[in-house]
């Protein structure tokens, strides 16, 4: 299966996607949230019920051959995916309603101690399958998030494993709608403003260089700003790296976790913000990665030559060499011997530390 390499460009969506909204994988938020939860009273019955007030849906059942095999007992992928749709009803299994901007690879290694999260730039170029069932990766090329326009969440997963051969255990979907409402239960998020800017977005807020505290609505409006940055939309992941690490900051020393009220007005929003894969349980997370903490989690981004145009349009190109390598690791369960050799100073979301 391919990363990056030659090939054509073919189809186009019938509606122009134009993705405007930074996203953030909130599972993580989720399973490291219950974890602390379950150690409450009563605290598996709890949990329980709240994974049952979780939407699911199936984007693995189109998936029907040329899948990547499971290579190691123990280790998880979860493929976390941020969306926005213009109909909240519109069905995630299919095209054209939903779009996104917000891709991240999160790879929990057989020990079970940490989480290297690989964010996946959504002009990305890469391979798209012409459906979800194909046996191969085909031979067209678009950016990542044109997968999803394209063929929803199925054609989405399928063009990311074809990408990086690696198998995803789980999908997370997060939307949009919902992301304010877990910030702002969080009572808002503190986080280190790397440059004064003013917001492209009507009020047009002013963020000012320096820690600011922001509620939810005002950290949306920030994750999502990218023209202000010299490096764009990388920019605009960095920040969404940023804001994951200080949501889990605040979850664990902001008394959400110990506070029975917070801790339910908390998960309510996460579950009215994400839905699952059939499969996702909850409480067999929180056991599973009951010692993973925000400390313990690695951001990184798809290794790529930066931006290019490739017939008439500007998209991110795959260092293949550099991303083979890395995945690699994923699938043989070596990305703490990957990490020492390839990664220095560590990426982590520098404007929070």
């Amino acid at each position: 299966m391919p990363v990056g390499g030659a090939g054509s460009t073919y189809g186009t969506p019938k509606r122009k996607i134009q993705p405007k909204w930074g996203r953030i994988g909130l599972v993580a938020v989720i399973a490291l949230a219950l974890c602390a939860g379950l150690g409450l009273g009563g605290g598996w019955i709890y949990a329980k019920i709240v994974e049952g007030n979780l939407n699911r849906n199936d984007p693995f059942s189109a998936l029907t051959g040329g899948r990547p095999p499971k290579t190691v007992s123990g280790a998880m992928n979860i493929l976390l995916v941020g969306s926005d749709s213009r109909d909240p009803d519109a069905p995630t299994d299919q095209g054209g309603e939903w779009r996104t901007d917000t891709m991240i690879i999160m790879h929990i290694p057989s020990t079970q101690d940490r989480a290297y999260l690989i964010s996946l730039p959504r002009d990305l170029h890469v391979y798209i399958p012409k459906e979800a069932s194909a046996t191969d990766c085909g031979t067209r090329k678009a950016k990542l998030n044109a997968a999803y326009a394209f063929g929803g969440l199925p054609l989405l997963v399928k063009t990311i494993e074809c990408y990086s051969s690696v198998r995803m255990d789980h999908v997370a979907l997060i939307d949009f709608g919902g992301f304010k409402e877990v910030v702002d239960a969080l009572g808002g998020v503190d986080m280190k403003i790397e440059k004064t800017i003013t917001s492209i977005h009507k009020p047009k807020r002013t963020f000012t260089k320096g820690t600011m505290h922001l509620s939810g609505e005002e950290a949306l409006d920030y994750a999502r700003q990218r023209k202000q940055f010299p490096d764009g939309d990388f920019a605009r992941m960095r920040h969404q790296q940023q804001l994951l690490k200080a949501m889990l900051d605040k979850a664990a020393s902001g008394g959400t976790l110990t506070n029975p009220g917070k801790l339910h007005g908390f998960l309510e929003a996460i579950t009215g913000a994400v839905t699952v894969d059939q499969d996702f349980s909850l409480v067999d997370m929180a056991l599973q990665f009951k010692g993973i903490r925000s400390e313990n989690l690695t951001f990184l981004t798809n290794p790529h030559l930066g931006s290019q145009m490739v017939n008439g349009e500007s998209v991110v190109v795959s260092d293949r060499e550099k991303a083979v390598a890395l995945y690699e690791a994923v699938n043989k369960d070596a990305m703490k011997q990957w990490y020492e050799v390839n990664v220095s100073p560590p990426p982590s979301p520098k404007a929070n530390n």
